[in-house]
């Protein structure tokens, strides 16, 4: 991983992905919510610049680079889910992802123009209109940005920063007959990236399904009101199902059965996944924080 600030000055680390359109026009209101403008001359280290520039103007760090992906929009601008999406590293509809660049110094230190053809080659001569997505991350994954930068004239660039706040969740619907280490391997399939464990699943029970709210909450860690935890199993048998874990667990019969497994994501630290029931086990809605290895 690169600092931002190795290049200007350090800062702490955030999630951050800045987009560079390189598009005949300009829209900000198709873009997320701004919190910030900049206009840039690209040269040496513009992207570099233009980071710090947006650290400046909003007092707040913008993060550590890890890696840049080209994308070919067709010369449209993309809205905000859009540029979610491409972040979380899913395809989006009419979008080409023409090269990925992983991150360093001399990425922060190369011109807009050389990185637009998904190569990292000092050359820049992709022949499509192009978008530069830059993806940095934070230990928790829970704060990241989006900035749309689109070419006016010959090397004048134009951006805008968007804050993004609140959390990608990614939820998957398995069967009761679904073992533990099926559904770590369900969410590892979704993500791309492998995970550690899990060390423990708590077991928890109520009367009615959680909120999206109290989903959060319960990924973050913390205890809702319309749940009790009853049990707690160290180190639970990979092969458990799903439906079983609650008996092997010794509880008894609840409307609402949860299960939160905690398992550890390399380099970025524990990771929750919640699994509820409400028929009794024979189906379970899982979530987690959506995570893709940056």
């Amino acid at each position: 991983m690169t600092t931002l600030r190795d290049i200007t000055r350090r800062a702490t680390i955030v999630t951050t992905a800045l987009i560079v359109g390189l598009t005949a026009s300009y829209a900000p209101s198709q873009a997320a919510e701004g919190d910030a403008r900049t206009t840039i001359t690209d040269h040496p280290g513009a992207p570099g610049t233009m980071l710090q520039q947006f650290e400046d103007l909003t007092g707040r760090p913008v993060g550590d680079l890890d890696k840049v992906l080209a994308v070919d929009t067709g010369g449209r601008n993309l809205t905000g889910d859009q540029l979610e999406a491409l972040a979380a590293g899913k395809q989006v509809d009419g979008v080409k992802v023409v090269g990925t660049i992983p991150g360093s110094r001399d990425v922060l230190g190369t011109t807009m123009a050389d990185l637009a053809d998904g190569a990292y080659d000092g050359r820049g001569d992709s022949g499509t209109t192009t978008s530069l997505l830059f993806a940095s991350s934070t230990p928790d994954g829970r704060e990241w940005c989006l900035t749309m930068c689109v070419a006016s004239g010959k090397s004048i660039w134009e951006c805008l920063l968007s804050r993004r706040t609140g959390d990608l969740i990614l939820t998957l619907n398995l069967a009761g007959s679904t073992t533990i280490g099926g559904t770590k391997a369900a969410f590892e399939k979704a993500n791309g990236v492998a995970v550690e464990g899990p060390y423990t699943v708590d077991t928890l029970i109520g009367d009615g399904e959680p909120s999206a709210d109290e989903i959060k909450t319960l990924l973050d860690g913390k205890d809702i009101q319309s749940m009790r935890r009853v049990a707690t199993v160290d180190r639970p048998d990979p092969g458990w199902a799903l439906a079983d874990i609650a008996e092997n667990s010794g509880v008894v019969y609840a409307k609402t059965k949860a299960h939160i497994f905690t398992l550890n994501l390399p380099f970025l630290g524990k990771l929750l996944v919640v699994c509820i029931s409400q028929d009794g086990g024979k189906t379970w809605k899982c979530s987690a924080r959506q995570w893709d290895g940056f």
